[in-house]
């Protein structure tokens, strides 16, 4: 996600309880700095239910990783363990591989806005493999969550135009990019490919599930309310059991110009008195939310893609609610059904869960075209005593009523934040990539939150002492039964933090590694845990953030909690999204926004003062980027 945390969202002003009123960090978090959870230290009846599963990993025996840990960096490159190997490929700007003649990027900025049409888009973030030919050839898909306008164009900001909000456009988005693995071992790009496409802030999309042609989403453009041009600020994402890759629209709102006077319904989802900071409102009016109220309705969704079928349309699946979407986690019932898990990166907002109706049919993304249409979304509310349960946003049911301003099931998705107030569902420190292990954890990361305890909002307490929660933690759940329960049993998996920081409360309990702001999060085929940092490029090296360089992927055992630092990145850069083939020989991970300088945005010539990674010319920038990585032997990653 962007980086300058200090102008996030924040707009929860319910009297709902925050995670900080009824965690305890001395009885809920992996017990002792990692003792097994078969331990018992006072958890009284929250050991029971999570005591459940097994002690031992399916398919694992002895270490779970045996890489020697990598030191922190600050340096300007990617470091890994040794016997580990590292390749770059799909830099934003090259061509995606529409056709043979794709144009190159150019290096002064200078590619037009067509051009970035075909070619990747800004800042990479979510990302998944879909396998072809084992593990040998698939497609990559990713997000393109926003863009640097300072580094996008040739004179950065200095001034400003239709052509130049066009291509912000399309450097937004999603990218589909056929990869194979050639005799020496490196990836390439297949190009031209016939599964190659771009997705950006102007394809037009479907609007589906109860929200679907609802007043709330009619604009002059559409009167239908169905039909939507564009996604953007996608960040983290999922994929579903039947071959299809969910994208999440998270800090959308920072795209409108707010009017004069914000209402009630615009002010709760954050939206202020002029632009957000992308000035797209200045060439391309339904951006203007003065003249176009409910177009900031149609976004904040999750959206389904089907990356086998170049002409299938994208679609927006309501039920899923609405929300600054983090990432789309699916799991699936013993019955057969989808549950999508997500959490809402804005302070104090909400976790949520779907539950479909139906159960999910083969033949692939056809025959399961409405699954995600039809079923109940619920907002979680974790109890003081280590239990939990998932509220149902559903109309009709305690104050989700007409009188109480929700006309229908729709009102209610659009307005799930309100909703959520109403039903009194716990506020959280910025709820981010959800992940399942293979015991049936669910884990999420809560990345910080310097507001908590401020004059607005909650302050602190014994369960979690940290008045400017700069480190963030982990949270992880069991449903109770299967993961349709309405009731689970929680727990802290870690707080994160630095045990030689000389202020008590960003020490954290860190078995291993110190790490800050966790953020993004995916479970491998070992059941290994990996953990990405994000932490702000403007506190990066002061503060409580002083030792800990630049951000990084560590790897985390979930039976015993040990963190080993598996990967740092290059200066000013994010760590976002992984994925591996199938074999687990291959992860495909993102940089993102190396070389920010919050500062410099709007300078064109600032990209050589603080980086130039991946391509260290004299006359580049910095470019987000995948990296491929594996071990030299050929072995499975983290063995």
């Amino acid at each position: 996600m962007a980086k300058d945390f200090e102008q996030m969202e924040d707009s929860n002003r319910s009297a709902n309880a925050s995670i900080h009123e009824v965690s305890d960090p001395a009885r809920r978090r992996l017990l002792g700095g990692g003792l097994g959870l078969g331990v018992s230290l006072g958890l009284g009846g929250l050991l029971a239910p999570l005591a459940g599963c097994s002690t031992t990993a399916t398919g694992s025996s002895g270490p779970r990783f045996s890489f020697k840990s990598v030191p922190v960096s600050t340096a300007d490159r990617v470091i890994v363990p040794e016997g580990y190997t590292v390749q770059v490929i799909a830099p934003w700007g090259d061509p995606v591989g529409v056709s043979g003649d794709s144009p190159a990027f150019k290096f002064d900025a200078s590619n037009s806005a067509a051009e970035q049409e075909v070619q990747l888009g800004m800042h990479h973030d979510g990302i998944h493999f879909f396998s072809q030919d084992g593990s040998k050839s698939g497609l990559l898909v990713m997000n393109h969550e926003y863009t640097d306008d300072g580094l996008l164009h040739p004179d950065g900001m200095k001034t400003w135009n239709a052509a130049k909000v066009r291509k912000a456009q399309a450097a937004h988005g999603i990218s589909v990019v056929e990869v194979a693995q050639q005799a020496d071992g490196r990836w390439e790009l297949v190009r031209p490919s016939p599964w190659a496409r771009r997705i950006t802030a102007n394809t037009p999309m479907q609007i589906s599930g109860p929200a679907a042609g609802h007043a709330l989403m009619k604009t002059a453009a559409d009167a239908s309310g169905r039909r939507v041009l564009g996604t953007f600020n996608n960040c983290a994402s999922g994929i579903t059991p039947w071959g299809t890759y969910l994208t999440c629209e998270e800090n959308f709102i920072n795209y409108f110009r707010g009017p004069e006077q914000p209402d009630a319904h615009q002010t709760r989802w954050g939206m202020k008195k002029g632009d957000g900071g992308y000035r797209w409102a200045e060439f391309d009016e339904r951006f203007d939310a003065a003249k176009h109220p409910n177009e900031a309705n149609r976004h904040g969704w999750v959206v389904e893609i089907d990356p086998y079928d170049f002409s299938a349309t994208p679609v927006k699946r309501t039920a899923l609610g609405r929300a600054a979407h983090e990432g789309a986690t699916v799991a699936q019932t013993r019955d057969g059904r989808a549950v999508v898990y997500m959490g809402e990166d804005a302070r104090f907002e909400y976790i949520y869960k779907f539950v479909s109706r139906d159960k999910i049919r083969p033949g692939g993304a056809k025959a399961n075209a409405e699954l995600l249409d039809h079923g109940t979304l619920y907002v979680a509310r974790f109890e003081a005593d280590g239990r939990g349960r998932w509220l149902p946003l559903r109309h009709g049911q305690g104050p989700l009523t007409a009188a109480q301003g929700f006309a229908d099931q729709g009102e209610v998705l659009i307005k799930s934040r309100q909703a959520s107030d109403a039903l009194g569902a716990t506020k959280m420190d910025r709820p981010e990539w959800i992940a399942v292990d293979q015991q049936g954890f669910v884990y999420c990361t809560l990345t910080n939150n310097s507001n908590r305890g401020g004059a607005k909002q909650p302050g602190v307490d014994a369960a979690n002492p940290r008045a400017n929660n700069t480190m963030g933690h982990i949270i992880r759940w069991k449903e109770d039964g299967d993961f349709d329960g309405e009731r689970f049993a929680w727990n802290h998996f870690l707080l994160a933090g630095d045990p030689s920081n000389e202020r008590a409360e960003a020490q954290g309990n860190v078995k291993g590694d110190a790490l800050g702001c966790p953020d993004g999060l995916w479970v491998d085929g070992r059941g290994i845990l990996w953990i990405q940092t994000d932490m702000s490029t403007s506190a990066m090296g002061k503060g409580d953030l002083k030792n800990l360089g630049n951000n990084a992927m560590l790897a985390a055992d979930p039976l015993t909690g040990e963190v080993r630092r598996f990967l740092v990145g290059p200066v000013g850069c994010e760590i976002t999204g992984a994925t591996s083939t199938p074999d687990g020989r291959t992860f495909f991970i993102n940089v993102q926004h190396p070389g920010e300088s919050p500062s410099e945005r709007s300078d064109p010539a600032a990209p050589s003062k603080n980086s130039n990674w991946p391509d260290f010319r004299p006359d580049g920038r910095p470019r987000s980027a995948t990296l491929v990585i594996r071990k030299a032997d050929g072995g499975v990653i983290g063995t």
